[in-house]
């Protein structure tokens, strides 16, 4: 440990699922190593992804503003050394970072191998098989620093409580809670809004249905789902990142599409049921510490070409419902077997 790094930089700028991804692998590090400082340098609106981890501080990139373009890079350079940065774990490996990397000369800087080749070979149809995780690949740049990493036995910190402002939204309900995040960033990825519309309305039966989304076209479509249930409510809008990750550690249940809030819930350590369209988990984004049968899939007999692409941007034009092959019946079956 005599020469190893004492104040390691951590980068990931976005996206909001992959910076989540992040907190459990940086929670097992501070647990293992808790003697060396972190600071991750990501956008201000992550900051309450990593409140509760001890020895980490955020340092929020303005890469719109102050830290736009090479010479502000130049200049977030600059206001990193003077921290004391001793190492940089690269977990995003960007144009950006790649820039900003011949920033900190003589600074041992690692970065993330995302496995281009693996996953090319995996959406080609050549190698259909489970990739290394996400998760796995941040710990193996911890690794190459100098810091083994076991991110097999993790422990969550204990659900928030809530302020008055989301109890005041939740109003008076001691029964469970299930959280629903029907979208996602392209079509393919989401669950058809008719056949999600027959989840809740069969789980509002039993449990309080809280819906989570962002954008007005979103809150429209969800503000539609509150009023036409009961015991839904829709909290997209309403509240902040900070207080929406306490009302998600609340929950016995999130159900997500392949997106940044599976990746938010599991890193809370909720169970989290996800919804798989054209992407798949053997890409290496299912969420952390989640049973694999809890990752619903679309049938590949049906749909041979899944996963089409990684992120779930490109497939073909009869695929974009991939996921209606996956019944309403067998998510909400799913659901109440995990509450």
């Amino acid at each position: 440990m005599a020469n190893l790094p004492k104040h390691i930089l951590v980068i990931r700028l976005s996206a909001m699922g992959d910076v989540a991804m992040a907190v459990p692998v940086l929670r097992a590090f501070t647990q293992q190593y808790p003697d060396v400082k972190i600071t991750v340098l990501t956008r201000a609106f992550f900051t309450p992804f990593f409140e509760k981890l001890p020895n980490v501080s955020v340092f929020s990139a303005d890469v719109n503003g102050k830290h736009k373009g090479i010479l502000g890079l130049y200049k977030l350079s600059e206001e990193l050394r003077n921290l004391g940065i001793e190492a940089v774990a690269d977990l995003h490996n960007v144009l950006r970072t790649n820039i900003l990397k011949y920033f900190f000369v003589g600074k041992k800087v690692i970065q993330i191998d995302k496995g281009r080749a693996e996953k090319k070979a995996l959406i080609s149809g050549e190698n259909f098989k489970q990739l290394k995780t996400t998760h796995q690949r941040y710990a193996d740049v911890f690794e190459a620093i100098g810091f083994k990493l076991d991110i097999s036995k993790p422990t969550f910190i204990s659900k928030s409580s809530l302020n008055d402002k989301t109890q005041s939204l939740l109003g008076v309900y001691s029964g469970k809670l299930i959280g629903i995040a029907p979208f996602a960033a392209h079509d393919g990825k989401m669950y058809p809004l008719d056949a999600m519309k027959r989840v809740i309305e069969a789980l509002s039966k039993d449990y309080k249905v809280v819906l989570f989304g962002g954008g007005q076209k979103e809150i429209d479509i969800l503000n539609e789902f509150e009023t036409t249930f009961e015991n839904v409510l829709n909290v997209a809008g309403k509240l902040s990142l900070h207080e929406e990750l306490d009302l998600i550690s609340n929950l016995q249940v999130m159900l997500s599409m392949d997106s940044g809030n599976a990746h938010m819930a599991a890193m809370l350590g909720v169970k989290v049921v996800t919804i798989w369209g054209v992407t798949h988990p053997f890409a290496g984004f299912a969420p952390f510490n989640q049973h694999k049968d809890d990752a619903l899939l679309s049938d590949r007999n049906q749909f041979p070409k899944i996963p089409t692409s990684v992120y779930g941007n490109k497939y073909p034009e009869n695929y974009k419902e991939a996921s209606r092959s996956i019944s309403p019946e067998s998510i909400i079956e799913k659901i109440k077997s995990l509450v």
